[in-house]
């Protein structure tokens, strides 16, 4: 169906453009172009612009905007990318034109995006983190001498995505402070618990010369290293979930500064709960080891936390690492 919609759209434009009357090229493809780049059909987008390339210049009657005006105001990565696939003066000609407002296409850029695209967003965090993407996109492909430009109100692009953004940037904040609050808690109390387990080893200590009774076995050596991995990743997700409560929260820190304190906190705090639990699993061995009746469930129970931490917060993590690791929405 996709590839008949395509085929369908190049017969239209042949029909068109088979018109003797030359302005109905425009008058019949403007619409179609403009709603292509609003629902982000790029395929659409591309075919009439290929065929009738002078219908970049035209406006929208009702907000005069173009086409890359609108694909960006409206957020729609896959009808923008198609700016990369253009000349360096054509894309220029695109970029540089501004509406009635003296706004060109990077003032648009700095607007909120509208609540349907957001809401396809989990978090208020990731949320500014794309609009700053959107904003960054935009701005490289813009001339240095554009970068300022003022409006008819005399605001620069970043004036503009400052005040649009202000309760979002709030709503971040709230986000990321209550994420990074719940997770110090299991943090600090992980700490505790695998430091007071290294002080007390399983078995206890040899009285007369302190070495501990099973230092000799090998499940010792796991529980020893395990616990000190669980202490060292925990007190690493501590400090780096303290580290994002203490933050000055800034527009610039939600574009990759507050996301990679995340990945690294909640990251971190998967590795101590799995270290810890298999440091518990190999002192119940060492207690308990010839009794099997203890050691298959407790062995089967350890699994529940990892497997419950790791389903519930993939998704987030998965995101998180999408968007601030990935190759971005832009250019392909």
């Amino acid at each position: 169906m996709h590839l008949q919609t395509l085929e369908l759209v190049k017969c239209f434009c042949k029909g068109i453009a088979s018109l003797p009357d030359s302005t109905k090229h425009r008058s019949l493809t403007q619409e179609a172009m403009l709603s292509a780049a609003r629902n982000g059909i790029p395929e659409i987008v591309h075919e009439i612009v290929e065929s009738f390339p002078s219908i970049l210049r035209t406006k929208d009657t009702v907000d005069g905007r173009r086409v890359f005006e609108t694909a960006v105001l409206e957020r729609q990565e896959n009808a923008f990318n198609l700016v990369y696939q253009m000349g360096k003066y054509s894309r220029e000609f695109v970029l540089q034109q501004y509406d009635d407002k003296a706004n060109h296409i990077l003032h648009l850029a700095g607007k909120l995006a509208p609540p349907t695209k957001l809401s396809q967003i989990s978090g208020a965090a990731l949320q500014m983190q794309v609009e700053l993407q959107w904003f960054e996109a935009v701005k490289k492909l813009m001339s240095p001498r554009y970068i300022d430009w003022t409006n008819n109100d005399r605001k620069t692009p970043a004036m503009i995505f400052t005040e649009e953004h202000k309760k979002l940037v709030a709503e971040g904040e709230k986000w990321m402070k209550e994420t990074a609050n719940s997770c110090t808690i299991p943090a600090a109390l992980i700490v505790t618990v695998v430091f007071a387990a290294a002080i007390t080893v399983p078995g206890g200590i040899n009285g007369t010369n302190g070495v501990p009774i099973f230092h000799k076995e090998v499940v010792f050596n796991f529980f020893a290293v395990s616990d000190a991995i669980s202490l060292f990743t925990s007190t690493t997700s501590l400090l780096v979930f303290l580290s994002i409560l203490t933050s000055r929260y800034a527009e610039r820190d939600f574009l990759f500064a507050l996301p990679n304190r995340l990945i690294i906190g909640l990251f971190t705090l998967f590795l101590s709960i799995t270290a810890m639990l298999i440091a518990f699993s190999c002192a119940i061995y060492l207690l308990f080891g010839n009794r099997a009746w203890i050691l298959y469930p407790v062995a089967a129970l350890a699994c529940v936390p990892i497997i419950s931490f790791a389903s519930l917060q993939y998704p987030l993590l998965r995101d998180l690492m999408k968007s601030t690791y990935g190759p971005g929405i832009f250019g392909k």
